[in-house]
């Protein structure tokens, strides 16, 4: 099975993420699984700090919003094809990254940190959670959020001999599995997986919980709803942690 896609040949991942037809949007029942997790932890604490690391074009941003009044949302992207868009919904686009310079904020200073659909992308998660870690307050939460490798069809589909949903052997296309858009993904976690990395960086896991992908057929997608109930199987892993 191949699929070509009409994205131009990029010098670099930069490149690619700034090509506006990479989708920067995640699906927005799990923005508002992930925003109901992060304000049931906020529970009704005074005005906090949020930055959304990654946040594309602000959609998840604008889903979260109705559910965290009086707090503060501050996006943050490098691709400047994505601020643009996030400013529709966004009142503090701000343009940072995780390695080089590191985020443009002092150290301890967010209360929270939505981390959406972000850590699949990087060459260095590692030194990405180091420098979420940094951010944040002691006792700030990291709510993360990444696609499942051992979601309930990813399951069959490698019995099968197929490449897994979510996996991407090229930039230039889809090849071995089912779909059509590449988004770039680099590094796939399974439930225990995640828990383990994101303790091993600093922080103490709350609460893992699942979503469901917009990208499963209509007809799978009763089954899909139900998979959440297990974290383990579902599309999107939900993590919440804490900084410890």
């Amino acid at each position: 099975m191949t699929t070509t896609v009409p994205h131009p040949r990029p010098k670099d991942l930069r490149d690619f993420y700034e090509d506006p037809s990479v989708p920067v949007a995640s699906g927005a029942p799990r923005s508002l699984r992930q925003a109901r997790m992060l304000a049931a932890a906020l529970g009704t604490a005074r005005e906090q700090t949020i930055l959304d690391v990654g946040c594309g074009d602000g959609s998840a941003a604008a889903t979260a919003r109705p559910l965290l009044p009086g707090h503060r949302i501050v996006g943050v992207d490098w691709s400047q094809d994505a601020l643009k868009r996030a400013r529709a919904h966004l009142s503090y686009p701000v343009r940072g990254e995780l390695t080089g310079g590191g985020l443009p904020f002092r150290s301890a200073t967010a209360d929270a940190v939505l981390f959406s659909e972000v850590i699949e992308h990087l060459v260095d998660p590692d030194a990405a959670l180091e420098e979420i870690r940094r951010v944040l307050r002691p006792g700030g939460h990291l709510m993360l959020s990444t696609p499942n490798l051992a979601a309930w069809y990813n399951r069959g589909l490698l019995l099968a001999g197929v490449q897994p949903v979510f996996s991407e052997v090229s930039l230039r296309g889809i090849h071995g599995r089912p779909g059509t858009e590449v988004v770039g993904h680099l590094r796939l976690y399974t439930a225990r997986a995640l828990r383990e990395f994101v303790a091993a960086s600093g922080f103490e896991v709350v609460r893992m919980a699942g979503a469901p992908f917009h990208g499963v057929p209509r007809p799978l997608r009763p089954l899909d709803r139900l998979a959440c109930s297990r974290p383990s199987l579902a599309s999107i892993l939900l993590l919440h942690a804490r900084k410890t």
